[in-house]
């Protein structure tokens, strides 16, 4: 209770943006939800006209221990990372290293072709917007899956429509693009992250479980249906040490995990949201032009309205059309979505949850939109 009053006083004095009789409102609104979830933890953090209006952390950091979940706790994203590798490759589009239009082929060092579609050339673009007709039938965690010279099962990895026509979510898609930024780059996937994003805007985080401060990370819970409790997922966190010792340029980049492997916490994510909302500047830092931030968010795969690696979506808050990402693994559950007109943005990031209540962060999302953003009429 003493610490949830300090961290409104603090949020109130920082962030004057909202009064003392809102947050106590959110924070009403987010503990009935929470309790309706059976959630371990939850952070979040608000963004209005350019800032962060609000943060908090509810629940536990580790349900075992009891240890309170904190603004500085790091979460495995999960998908949200995808915008991480897409924007690290759209600063080599513009750097004229690549382009979207490559052959995914000629990228990345083994041939990428559907076999009932030879002809056909699967693009950067493609594989950043799931067009590409790859799935994750073969699994995602290694290259060898649609490596011809690995795998004799390779096709299968191969959708029966043409590339570029049709649309499918496949994870294997950015684990091959964050290979593809290594072998551009020459830098390793998670060293060219930190240096070309996570630095320059001012970020903690990393897709390198050894390089953080593992002390800060909120242990992931995974729902076991047959003893009805949360479960710890320790691999969530998994270092992959020994992978790394003996790690391929240009071939180990799955280890990371450039599909979902970003651990940060809310707060560093909601400015790097800020970034994207701002098309490419956080504060007076510049890392993508507005050019490559908007096609980012454009829809590519118009009917799902998938970008690269941005999201758009009309019903998550009624009557805004919102970009972003979500996440979900290992039991955790992310949401990272912006309004570009308006200027408002919310992360909400959950480390484990049951809800019988279909809708995922969407309850979370809309309490704190209605409580510290919604003009009132």
């Amino acid at each position: 209770m003493i610490r949830s009053i300090y961290i409104i006083l603090i949020n109130f004095i920082l962030f004057p943006a909202f009064t003392f009789a809102q947050a106590d409102n959110v924070e009403a609104c987010i503990g009935k939800i929470m309790q309706q979830s059976d959630m371990a933890g939850l952070a979040v953090a608000v963004v209005k006209g350019n800032r962060i209006i609000y943060t908090h952390s509810y629940g536990y950091k580790n349900l075992e221990t009891k240890t309170r979940l904190t603004d500085d706790c790091l979460f495995r994203i999960a998908s949200i990372s995808k915008s991480f590798t897409a924007t690290s490759l759209m600063q080599l589009v513009e750097a004229k290293k690549i382009s979207l239009n490559d052959d995914v082929s000629g990228l990345i060092g083994f041939r990428v072709r559907n076999p009932r579609f030879p002809d056909k050339v699967i693009t950067l673009r493609m594989i950043l917007s799931h067009t590409s007709g790859i799935n994750d039938s073969q699994g995602y965690f290694s290259l060898d899956a649609i490596n011809p010279d690995k795998n004799p099962g390779w096709a299968k990895c191969y959708n029966d429509y043409a590339p570029g026509a049709g649309y499918m979510y496949c994870n294997l898609n950015f684990n091959m693009a964050g290979t593809i930024l290594e072998r551009v780059s020459g830098e390793r996937f998670d060293q060219y992250v930190k240096h070309h994003i996570l630095d320059p805007l001012g970020l903690y985080g990393g897709y390198c479980v050894d390089s953080l401060d593992q002390s800060r990370f909120a242990t992931l819970y995974e729902y076991n249906t047959d003893s009805a409790r949360l479960i710890p997922a320790y691999r969530a966190y998994d270092p992959h040490s020994e992978e790394i010792a003996h790690y391929t340029m240009g071939y180990s980049a799955p280890v990371f995990s450039p599909t979902g492997g970003m651990k940060i916490a809310a707060a560093d994510l909601a400015r790097y949201m800020i970034m994207h909302m701002n098309l490419g500047k956080y504060g007076k830092k510049r890392i993508l032009s507005k050019k490559s931030a908007r096609l980012m968010q454009s829809k590519i795969a118009k009917q799902a309205g998938y970008g690269l690696a941005i999201m758009t979506r009309d019903s998550l808050i009624d009557g805004k059309v919102l970009k972003g990402h979500t996440g979900s693994a290992y039991g955790l559950n992310s949401a990272m979505f912006f309004e570009p007109r308006e200027k408002f943005g919310i992360v909400a990031i959950t480390n484990g949850y049951h809800s019988n209540t279909p809708g995922g962060l969407k309850t979370i999302v809309n309490c704190l939109y209605d409580h510290l953003i919604r003009k009132e009429k």
